[in-house]
Order: C-alpha cells, then sequence, then structure tokens
C-alpha cells in the first residue's frame, strides 16, 4: 500500500505551499469575519446614549434638509462647509436671482393672495346667508358674488400659468443654453393649451387642475435647469412661488369647503328648506287636497283652452239665474 501512494505522496510533498494552502483565507479578509459582535446598543443604530441618539437624529435632519436644497436647486451648488446647510444653500441661490426678477415675482403673486384671501371670506359670508344666520345678505346674492370671486382667481391662475411657459420661449430667443428648438418651444406652449381649459371646468375643480398644473410645470422646470436650459437659480425661484401659488389654491378649496354653502349647510339645502316649507303651507291650508279639475274647451287648431270646472259650473249657475229672474219679470 505503502509503495502505491508513495508517487502521490512525493508530488504533494514537492508541490508549493501556496497550492497545498489555496483553500486557506488571506488575514487581510479572513479578519473582519472573526472580530466578536459587539453587543446590540439599547438606544439606537450607532448610538451609545440617549445625547448620542439625539445628536444623530440632529445631523440626519441637517443632512436631509441640505439634501432638499440641493433637489430644488436642481443644480450642483458649490458652498463653504460652513454654509452647506439648508439655508447656506438657499441663500446662496437667492442671492444669485436678479433684484428686479425677484420683486416682481413676488408682485406677481400679490393679486392671487387677495383672490384667494377674498374668496374665503366670501365663502363664509355666503354659508352664513346660507345658513340663515345672515339676514341683511340674501343667499342668492351671497353665492353668486362668490362664484364670481372664484372665477377672478381662476383666471389669474390660467394667465400666471400661460405666463411662466411663455417665459421658456424667451429664453429660446435669447438663445440661453443653446438653442434647443422644438423642444423648449414645446415646453413653454403646454402650459397655454392646459390652462384655457381650466376656464370652462367649475371653479372648485378648475382650482384644483390648476394645482395640478402649477405643480407639473415646476418638476418640467427642475428638469429644464438640471439640463442647462435655464439660469442655475430658476428651479429654486419657480419652487417657493409654486409654493405660494399652491398654498393659496389649498386656502381657498379648504374655506369653501368648510365654510362655503357646500355639504348641508349651502345654498340648495336652503332652497330645499324653503320648499319642504311652502308644501307643508298649502297642505295645511288646503286639508291635504291638492289639484283642481279641469275642462278642455274647444279652440282652433293652433291651442287648447283650458278652464277650471267649478268657474264654469259657476257661470252656468249665475246664467240660469239670470234666466229664471226674467221669466219672473215677464
Amino acid at each position: 500500500m505503502n509503495s502505491l501512494t508513495r508517487p502521490i505522496r512525493s508530488t504533494f510533498n514537492r508541490s508549493p505551499l501556496a497550492a497545498r494552502h489555496r483553500l486557506a483565507l488571506h488575514p487581510a479578509v479572513s479578519a473582519p469575519f472573526l472580530h466578536a459582535r459587539p453587543v446590540t446598543n439599547s438606544v439606537g443604530p450607532g448610538s451609545e446614549s440617549l445625547s448620542h441618539a439625539k445628536q444623530n437624529i440632529k445631523e440626519e435632519a441637517i443632512n436631509s434638509a441640505s439634501t432638499f436644497a440641493k433637489a430644488i436647486a436642481g443644480t450642483s451648488v458649490v458652498v463653504d462647509k460652513a454654509n452647506s446647510g439648508f439655508l447656506g444653500i438657499t441663500g446662496a441661490v437667492a442671492s444669485e436671482v436678479p433684484k428686479p426678477v425677484l420683486i416682481f415675482g413676488l408682485a406677481g403673486g400679490i393679486p392671487y393672495i387677495g383672490a384667494a384671501a377674498t374668496t374665503v371670506y366670501l365663502a363664509h359670508q355666503a354659508g352664513l346667508a346660507a345658513a340663515g344666520n345672515l339676514a341683511s345678505v340674501d343667499p342668492g346674492v351671497a353665492i353668486t358674488i362668490l362664484d364670481q370671486a372664484l372665477n377672478v382667481q381662476v383666471t389669474y391662475g390660467a394667465v400666471m400659468l400661460s405666463f411662466l411657459g411663455a417665459l421658456h420661449w424667451g429664453m429660446e430667443f435669447a438663445g440661453l443654453g443653446g438653442a434647443k428648438g422644438y423642444a423648449r418651444l414645446a415646453l413653454g406652449a403646454a402650459p397655454v393649451m392646459y390652462a384655457w381649459p381650466t376656464l370652462m371646468l367649475d371653479p372648485t375643480m378648475a382650482l384644483v387642475a390648476q394645482w395640478v398644473g402649477f405643480t407639473g410645470l415646476w418638476a418640467a422646470d427642475l428638469r429644464a435647469t438640471s439640463a442647462g436650459w435655464t439660469p442655475k437659480w430658476y428651479s429654486q425661484y419657480r419652487f417657493y412661488l409654486s409654493i405660494l401659488t399652491g398654498t393659496c389654491i389649498l386656502g381657498s378649496l379648504a374655506g369653501i369647503t368648510y365654510w362655503g354653502p357646500v355639504g348641508g349647510h349651502g345654498l340648495l339645502e336652503h332652497d330645499l328648506h324653503l320648499i319642504r316649507a311652502q308644501r307643508k303651507e298649502l297642505y295645511e291650508r288646503s286639508g291635504g287636497k291638492f289639484g283642481r279639475t279641469m275642462t278642455i274647451l274647444e279652440g282652433d287648431d293652433t291651442f287648447t283652452r283650458l278652464r277650471k270646472t267649478e268657474d264654469l259650473e259657476r257661470e252656468e249657475a249665475e246664467k240660469a239665474g239670470e234666466g229664471e229672474k226674467v221669466k219672473e219679470t215677464k
């Protein structure tokens, strides 16, 4: 047996050491796996104490805010480490916005704020009038004024959407970021085609549609800024203007829903109560009997005459009484 295994053993003994230990783990690789796992921390992942956990949460919040600010900006913002937080990045981008553009952008939101505030106020007044708590204002007048205020807000919103789209045409004409051709022109025309049909919707549905339009247009502006089609500050500039507009829209919808003449205390409910009261009054007056007997009289081919049967009977009785009086006179 030894004579049979001797060639194999001699070959193995002459083989290199690395070949015989080729399955051995390299120390650099095996070392981490050989370390003992520590006991799980009772406070939280990566935290040794409650104060350490609070510090980790604070750092994560700061980092998340910083990442959010960079996402809003749409481009790589270069700031020093001391100003790498949300306010630092936002301030750095905002400082690049030309002052006239910033002022006119904020001024353009003032009419929309006024329209939204007027809508909420008139919704409150219309709700009080419809519920009968505001005797000095007729419910029909109140709901009409509220509808006109909503139409003013919807119309101004459509104008704003169209204007924001038209800005891309101006950038294309100026050749900002290079000529983009049909792509940028289509981006500028899309808000106009979207905003126009909202004028034909019910005012509340139009506000919802325009909120979707403003949000979608900002997402498109974000991609345009990242692609270099706009100034570097444009995406953040548009974001905060969209926040302003969206807050006004949501505030108007909330005011109409909470205070306005809808959902159980609206104009339709008020009219329904009036109709029920009138029916009850007629029922009590007539003793539960409704309707009158009608008689069809002869007419020509173009019309048919209807007379109350009791009126015809009364007229016939009067004619009969007059005939008897004539006979008695004779």
